[in-house]
């Protein structure tokens, strides 16, 4: 298309149109509508029809700097001025610069030149400024020098995938390219030829997919691991080859297959990622972004951006948005974590902070909903009114803030809703039926499957009384059931809660609650045997049945273990120790079990470090699609270690 511009700007001869001509209207109008395309199905802001807007977008959103903004802005504000005087006095639609001398006086007068002269200064020199910056789009980047041997390696991939050479010759090429096991490229590349996404592509979808393999095979020929990446890529191409906007994507921004090779060469978890939600491939564009992952402030900053732009479309159209913003941002994550740019509990903390941040609007976006269509519901607390009345509890990974990238949210919702109906509603409901619809709007907004995929797969097992229970509890109600009816391992998980949407008082109130709850003596001899009892049971249930092989998680001196034994001693020892009611997390009781003295320092370092490794190893695993299982003589002598701590601390009497 750009080409096209400026061929028909030579043919034409469109010296003096300063719409369609050199450095004219249509190429700043050109050059925001490049950027809209490519990124304005993540960047919503992007979509707007005002060039003007669109330009001040890409300088917020960093896409071009401050100075190619004002400079195609001014340039713009000049030539539309310039329009308007034109058709104002020629009274129909002319883009044309007048060529007699007493038009051309006028337009520079109604331009506030003094001169003719002075205008045409001034007007080449927006033009050249334009046209500078169109012609900086889209330019070639091949930094690369070809020589004879890589072009011979070219025309050579190019016949490859066309299948034109004989083996012999096959074969020079891709050793050339990288590649050794001749036989799985071939099968690989003729299963790619053949699959009926590839058989039924347009002439034009299928041109650029002959474009595009050589490329990618090429790079793919650079990596550590070239059929494993090519098998993961041809996956991943039989998935988007239909919609061959992708393929033009990546043939246009060889950066893209960079990036998209070293990603997938890390991990296959990627590729499904990719493979499940196409969009992001434009993610691959920026490398400032992508291996960047943004705090929670910059999240909570970009989410309402999002929704802000979005609150005038429909509501599917809002989850779709939320959906966007969680996959772009656990793209962002997944790249840093597979290049080592964060630690594993940078991953698990980005990961927390992204669902939390999702979590705290979905439960905006609900109540919104219910409080426009039934009203505002009553709520009290110790015999006082107070604000929404509603709080979301986070366990498990995403209490123990150890969140992972398939982890489901553990929640149990809670509501101080009185007796009687909601106020300033069209139609008034029960207090408590509204607190119920609430938590089945929140549940419906997670689940809802978009164009774009879902958000998470919540978990409300942990609520009173497990799935048989009310969905939404009434926070005195919590209280009692945690002090009078909960089981021992109903209360090691509310180890790991914490709030994590909804109103501060309520926050405080659960709070208040966990702490009375955990800090209640406990007999010793009991609380370790119910433990024990819940273990042995798990054991059973769970563990692994392949021989030469550690579970990580479920398996004796494993991940189960070293958690059961933590949650034993904070219920047993927070009576004594308020420190240990401060943290959800595994690792920072440990240290604050150290820090009490209630494990010395040599049980606390072998307990932490062969956490932190199973943790490390059971997200590796995660990221290569495979079961959290080792071979069994991999973590032998620190799976020793834990089960004699456990045999230490929990042996029964």
């Amino acid at each position: 298309m750009k080409q096209k511009i400026s061929l028909e700007v030579k043919r034409r001869g469109m010296t003096n149109n300063i719409k369609l001509g050199y450095g004219g209207i249509r190429e700043v109008e050109f050059f925001g509508q490049i950027f809209q395309l490519i990124r304005g199905g993540v960047t919503p802001s992007l979509q707007d029809r005002r060039i003007q807007k669109t330009l001040t977008v890409l300088f917020n959103e960093n896409y071009i700097s401050k100075k190619v903004c004002d400079e195609l802005t001014r340039a713009y504000i000049f030539l539309r001025n310039t329009e308007h005087r034109l058709q104002e006095f020629s009274d129909q639609q002319t883009h044309v610069i007048p060529s007699d001398s007493v038009a051309k006086t006028r337009l520079a007068a109604s331009m506030g030149f003094d001169t003719p002269e002075a205008f045409d200064h001034q007007l080449d020199k927006h033009r050249k400024i334009v046209h500078s910056h169109f012609d900086k789009l889209l330019e070639a980047k091949d930094s690369e020098p070809i020589d004879d041997r890589t072009r011979e390696i070219q025309t050579g991939l190019e016949a490859i995938w066309g299948d034109l050479l004989e083996e012999s010759k096959r074969q020079k090429i891709l050793l050339a390219a990288g590649y050794e096991n001749f036989d799985e490229v071939e099968r690989l590349l003729d299963h790619l030829r053949n699959h009926p996404a590839t058989r039924s592509l347009s002439s034009d979808g299928r041109q650029r997919l002959d474009r595009l393999m050589p490329i990618m095979l090429k790079e793919i020929g650079r990596s550590e691991h070239p059929i494993v990446v090519l098998n993961r890529i041809v996956d991943l191409i039989k998935t988007i080859e239909q919609r061959t906007n992708y393929l033009a994507l990546l043939l246009e921004n060889p950066t893209a297959i960079v990036h998209m090779v070293n990603l997938v060469s890390a991990s296959p978890w990627i590729v499904s990622f990719l493979s499940r939600h196409p969009v992001l491939l434009d993610e691959l564009l920026d490398p400032r972004t992508l291996y960047r992952p943004p705090e929670k402030p910059e999240l909570q900053k970009e989410i309402r951006k999002r929704l802000d732009l979005a609150s005038n479309r429909d509501f599917e159209y809002q989850i779709q948005e939320l959906s966007i913003f969680k996959q772009v941002n656990t793209l962002r994550v997944a790249a840093a974590d597979v290049t080592g740019a964060l630690t594993l509990m940078r991953t698990s903390d980005h990961l927390t902070e992204i669902a939390e941040t999702v979590l705290n609007e979905v439960v905006e976006l609900s109540w919104n909903h219910l409080v426009e269509k039934h009203g505002v519901p009553t709520c009290q607390m110790d015999g006082m009114e107070i604000g929404r009345g509603f709080s979301v509890i986070a366990y498990g990974k995403l209490g123990g803030i150890e969140f992972g990238y398939g982890s489901d949210l553990d929640m149990v919702f809670l509501h101080a809703g009185t007796q009687g109906q909601t106020h300033d509603g069209k139609h008034p409901i029960d207090n408590q039926q509204f607190f119920a619809r609430l938590g089945q709007r929140v549940i419906h907004i997670l689940t809802t499957h978009t164009a774009v995929g879902k958000l998470y797969e919540p978990d409300m097992r942990l609520r009173p009384s497990g799935s048989s229970g009310i969905l939404v509890s009434h926070i005195e109600g919590f209280k009692d059931y945690q002090t009078n009816k909960a089981w021992t391992w109903e209360h090691q998980a509310l180890i790991k809660a914490r709030p994590i949407s909804g109103d501060i008082k309520m926050a405080k109130r659960f709070e208040h609650i966990r702490s009375e709850v955990l800090a209640r003596p406990r007999i010793k001899a009991k609380l370790k045997q119910d433990v024990v009892d819940m273990r042995e049971r798990m054991r059973k249930e769970l563990s692994s049945t392949d021989p030469g092989l550690f579970d990580l998680k479920q398996d004796t001196g494993g991940i189960v273990d070293i958690e059961f034994l933590v949650q034993y001693l904070v219920l047993l020892k927070s009576c004594e120790y308020k420190e240990l009611l401060k943290w959800t997390d595994i690792v920072r009781l440990l240290e604050t079990l150290k820090e009490t003295g209630i494990i010395n320092d040599p049980v606390a370092h072998i307990l932490k470090v062969a956490y932190l490794t199973y943790r490390s190893a059971v997200h590796q695993f995660s990221l290569q699609e495979k079961p959290a299982k080792a071979p069994e003589t991999k973590f032998r002598g620190m799976r020793e270690n834990v089960s004699q701590t456990w045999k230490d601390i929990m042996e029964i009497e």
